[in-house]
C-alpha cells in the first residue's frame, strides 16, 4: 500500500489588499492572510518592473521569516505611462487628473508575484516573476471620467481603472499572457509556481 501523501503546508497571502485576497479565493484552496510590514517607497533610478519585483519579494520574505513552515505569496503592482510611474489616486480630484493624462495613451502594468516555500533541507525555495500588461486607454471626455469615478470610486486602484468591473469601459485594448495580472495577482503564473513546488491546486 502506498503511504499517505504528506499534508500541504499552510498557504499565506502576504498582503493587505482585498483585491488580491479575492483573486486568490478563485483557486478555492485554503489560505491565511498576513499583512507584511514593508516600506513600499521607490528607489531612485529603479524601473517600475524592478520595483514591483523587489516589493513582491520583500512582502513574501517578511512573512516567511515569521512563518517558516508555510508557503508564502507576495505580490505587488507598479504601473507606468509616458515615462512616469502611476500611483493610487487616493482622491476624486487626483483620479480625474490621472485619467485625463491616461486618455488616449498606453500604460504598462507590471504585476509581480513571489512564492517562498520551505524545503525539507531547511533551505527556502524562492520563485519571483513579473507579468506585464499593456493597456490602451480610450480617448475619454471629462463627462465620461467624472461619471465613471462617481459610479466606481476606484481611488485605491493604480491608474484609477478597475478593469474587473466598470473600468473595462475605459479601455480600448489589453495585451497580456495572463488576464488576471491586471487585477493585481497573476493567477496563471502563481499556479505554475505552486505546481513547481508540488503544491496541488486541483486535488480532491
Amino acid at each position: 500500500m502506498s503511504p499517505n501523501p504528506s499534508p500541504r503546508p499552510p498557504l499565506i497571502l502576504a498582503s493587505s489588499s482585498r483585491y488580491r485576497r479575492e483573486m486568490l479565493e478563485r483557486l478555492r484552496i485554503p489560505f491565511e492572510v498576513m499583512p507584511p510590514d514593508v516600506d513600499e517607497s521607490t528607489h531612485e533610478g529603479e524601473s517600475s518592473e524592478t520595483t514591483a519585483l523587489r516589493l513582491s519579494h520583500a512582502k513574501a520574505d517578511a512573512i516567511a521569516g515569521q512563518r517558516p513552515d508555510a508557503v508564502v505569496i507576495g505580490s505587488d503592482q507598479v504601473a507606468e505611462s509616458n515615462g512616469r510611474m502611476l500611483c493610487k489616486p487616493g482622491t476624486h480630484d487626483n483620479a480625474v487628473k490621472q485619467l485625463r493624462a491616461l486618455s488616449g495613451t498606453v500604460a504598462r502594468f507590471h504585476s509581480a508575484v513571489c512564492v517562498i516555500a520551505p524545503q525539507m533541507t531547511g533551505t527556502r525555495r524562492i520563485q519571483c516573476e513579473t507579468v506585464t500588461t499593456t493597456v490602451l486607454f480610450r480617448t475619454l471626455s471629462d463627462e465620461e471620467i467624472d461619471a465613471y469615478l462617481r459610479l466606481e470610486t476606484p481611488y485605491d486602484c493604480v491608474g484609477s481603472a478597475k478593469a474587473e468591473s466598470l473600468g473595462i469601459a475605459l479601455l480600448a485594448r489589453v495585451d497580456s499572457d495572463d488576464p488576471t495580472a491586471l487585477i493585481g495577482l497573476p493567477l496563471i503564473r502563481l499556479v505554475t509556481m505552486l505546481r513547481a513546488i508540488e503544491y496541488a491546486v486541483l486535488s480532491t
